[in-house]
């Protein structure tokens, strides 16, 4: 079987596309199941570079059956630090972006092998760019662009959903921070704007993308609040509940979260979505300016009604640790305000 694997390896790079073709079709099949992974892992050495050199120059189904293989290779943290040391970062960026619009399939399976490369941190680094100021963030600028392009209407066929998860994963760190994070950028404001979707993995992506930034919030609470016409209806809606908000509540609060409370709605069930969006809250109302804004918008009632309703304990805890915040800071700040305001 040694002599049989090492054999379809050099196929691999035979000079016959027809004989490239099928040999990487077969090593697709491999990497299907455990035995076969763990028999290309222990040649990795050859399978890997092969790999990433078909994915290059191949067109068609070939570089398809490699894009496959080298996903289901790369779940192993690694195999997926080696891909990374060879250039594959580099590699899948290049051919979906001259290729992906022609080859839909290859471009989702690129994506989704970028996603298993940015487990490791020297994946990360090599899509950030790290070291270059000259193309720092040309990478991340590439996928969030093609993040905020509709691809299609089913979920389905959503080529670029997994990117939602390759921008959690560099948002994990302070470079990857700081790039989505800059003001002319305006990466942070096009990704939020995308948690309109239906699609939960999309949905999912930019919670904890906006979660993971606002670890910055001490330093960068201005630039969050800055996009705050998209920020706190991310951040508000999925925890306010099913419930209609009175008028009098409704006031109080700007115009799109507002009419989105005015009336009957379908509640975010993911908790996931809820208790992430409930930390990113936790970390701006930490903040001075954070917590004036939160109480400009109404942020503490829709918060009281959201509670009200929720029955996931993370949940649960999640809005209590913000109401604790409040009641030891906010409402002695509303009551300074309110003496300051008096004649």
């Amino acid at each position: 079987m040694a002599d049989e694997l090492d054999e379809l390896l050099d196929f691999l790079s035979n000079t016959s596309p027809q004989v490239r073709g099928a040999a990487a079709d077969i090593v697709r099949g491999l990497t299907g199941d455990g035995d076969g992974l763990r028999s290309l892992a222990a040649r990795a050495d050859r399978a890997l570079p092969a790999l990433l050199r078909l994915l290059a120059s191949a067109g068609g189904g070939a570089g398809e059956a490699a894009a496959d293989s080298l996903v289901n290779l790369s779940q192993d943290a690694d195999l997926a630090a080696r891909l990374v040391a060879l250039g594959a970062v580099a590699a899948a960026m290049d051919v979906m972006v001259k290729r992906g619009a022609d080859q839909p399939k290859l471009a989702r399976s690129l994506v989704m092998l970028l996603v298993n490369l940015t487990q490791v941190e020297s994946g990360i680094a090599a899509l950030l760019q790290v070291g270059d100021e000259k193309v720092q963030g040309l990478y991340v600028a590439k996928l969030v662009r093609s993040f905020c392009r509709s691809s299609s209407d089913s979920e389905d066929e959503d080529i670029f959903e997994h990117i939602a998860s390759i921008l959690v994963n560099i948002s994990k760190v302070e470079a990857g921070r700081r790039v989505l994070m800059e003001p002319k950028r305006g990466f942070l404001k096009q990704i939020i704007r995308q948690f309109d979707s239906t699609n939960q993995l999309r949905k999912k992506g930019v919670a904890g993308t906006i979660r993971n930034c606002c670890f910055e919030a001490d330093t960068q609470i201005q630039n969050l609040l800055s996009i705050a016409e998209y920020l706190w209806p991310a951040l508000l809606l999925p925890v306010a509940g099913k419930k209609i908000y009175s008028e009098e509540d409704r006031s109080k609060m700007p115009l799109e979260i507002a009419n989105a409370l005015s009336h009957e709605r379908e509640a975010v069930d993911d908790s996931e979505i809820r208790e992430r969006a409930l930390e990113a809250i936790y970390m701006i109302v930490m903040q001075d300016d954070g917590r004036k804004a939160f109480w400009s918008v109404n942020g503490p009632r829709i918060l009281e009604v959201g509670y009200e309703d929720e029955e996931d304990l993370k949940v649960v805890g999640a809005y209590e640790l913000i109401g604790s915040l409040l009641v030891g800071k906010g409402e002695i700040e509303q009551d300074q305000e309110q003496v300051e305001e008096k004649p």
